[in-house]
């Protein structure tokens, strides 16, 4: 893609994953969590610069909502919708580090936890 007269990778300055398909994240509220989010970024509207995208199974289950920040390489747990604004004023919109939300992995790759230690219980089914 051409634009400005250079030549681009990529057409976003931003991309957030949100977890919406995985086994757990779903159950703690995800869903909610990218439509809040997508919301803050349209109110500003900033949808040609952010893209908000719901993504597959971000192998930390357990420890979500998970979203991820590219290509900050930021990762976030347990957000919930009402976090939204937070996340979005400031690591999505200013690259800052939110760090309450901020995930913390044990180890590099899949990090799954039991759904008794979960931060954000399952919702009732």
């Amino acid at each position: 893609m051409i634009i400005g007269g250079g030549l681009i990778s990529r057409p976003y300055e931003k991309v957030v994953l949100v977890c919406i398909h995985g086994r757990t994240c779903p159950r703690q509220g995800s869903l909610e969590t990218c439509e809040a989010l997508r919301e803050a970024v349209s109110t500003a509207g900033l949808t040609d610069k952010i893209r908000i995208v719901k993504s597959g199974c971000l192998a930390q289950c357990g420890h979500g909502p998970m979203v991820a920040i590219e290509p900050d390489g930021s990762w976030y747990g347990s957000v919930t919708a009402k976090d939204a604004e937070e996340l979005f004023s400031g690591p999505i919109l200013c690259g800052t580090i939110l760090e309450r939300l901020r995930h913390h992995p044990k180890r590099h790759g899949k990090n799954v936890i039991a759904p008794d230690q979960w931060t954000i219980p399952p919702s009732k089914e």
